[in-house]
């Protein structure tokens, strides 16, 4: 049903300064996987195969990381280093990739508005790369995939935060369908503190329908002079139906210093220490 995925990628990374001056947020790794490659798996994971990133100045780095790097694998073919690239080749081949660039800063709504002629007219699917979301048994975006099939409608993934973080995020207010699911009818970017509609947070995790283009064209500037996503959604909500989705999973802020020490601390105990041990015990079965 969705085969494309967007992903904005051409802001500063500024809480991340002084790494991020020359080196893209997105490019940040988690143990020995740039944050951008975890959400291209996980979208791949989904059934989808075309990845739409929106770059900026500076983010060439993006990519030449999706692109075959002729003169490195030349020099380690045939050595057991060959095997490190196992990962980002499968993802290559798996996917392909276009690429428009931002040139204003305007917002995360200015944002997916500049992936409309990489998207078409479908629904697709938005990754914010440094939300980081894991889940062993089956992905977020695969999880939201399915409820699109049913619903076929927009879906942002949300999930509980403390009340005093809410001034962080878009949150949402809505009627419940089940325990996990709710049709939103109220939505504010970034409210004061102690005015959030509930403590629902929007994370990087989005399922658009192509009607939300027109809607972010009519949206005006709001918080921060920002052409915010959450106003467009508000909007296609009032119109028709916008759900939110408290996925399965766990999701690392990895914008943030210590939510990146979380992540690459977790990843490193649940996934790359069972790939380093996956891939010792095939090699030693290989050798019998």
């Amino acid at each position: 049903m969705i085969k494309k995925c967007l992903f904005p990628a051409a802001g500063y990374g500024t809480r991340f300064l002084p790494a991020t001056k020359s080196m893209p947020k997105e490019m940040m790794p988690i143990v020995n996987k740039p944050l951008i490659e975890y959400g291209v798996e996980e979208a791949i994971q989904a059934g989808m195969n075309g990845m739409c990133i929106v770059t900026g100045r500076g983010k060439n780095t993006l990519m030449d990381h999706f692109d075959k790097n002729y003169e490195l694998e030349h020099q380690i073919s045939g050595t057991n280093k060959e095997d490190l690239l196992f990962d980002i080749r499968r993802v290559i081949d798996s996917a392909h990739f276009t690429y428009i660039r931002q040139g204003e800063m305007k917002g995360l709504g200015h944002a997916i508005l500049m992936g409309r002629e990489l998207v078409g007219n479908e629904p697709f699917a938005v990754v914010l790369a440094d939300d980081l979301c894991v889940n062993e048994e089956q992905g977020v975006l695969a999880q939201m995939a399915a409820l699109y099939k049913q619903f076929r409608c927009s879906i942002v993934a949300v999930e509980e935060v403390p009340e005093e973080d809410t001034h962080k995020y878009g949150v949402i207010a809505g009627q419940m369908i089940r325990d996990d699911l709710f049709r939103v009818d109220n939505m504010v970017e970034k409210p004061e503190p102690g005015t959030a509609p509930s403590n629902l947070a929007i994370i990087g995790r989005y399922i658009l329908t192509p009607d939300i283009f027109d809607i972010i064209e009519e949206t005006e500037p709001g918080k921060g002079g920002e052409i915010q996503i959450t106003d467009a959604l508000l909007k296609q909500a009032q119109s028709g139906c916008v759900l939110a989705f408290k996925f399965k999973g766990k999701r690392f802020d990895c914008g943030s210093v210590d939510g990146y020490i979380e992540a690459t601390n977790y990843c490193y105990e649940n996934i790359y220490k069972k790939d380093q041990s996956s891939t010792l015990a095939k090699q030693q079965t290989s050798k019998k």
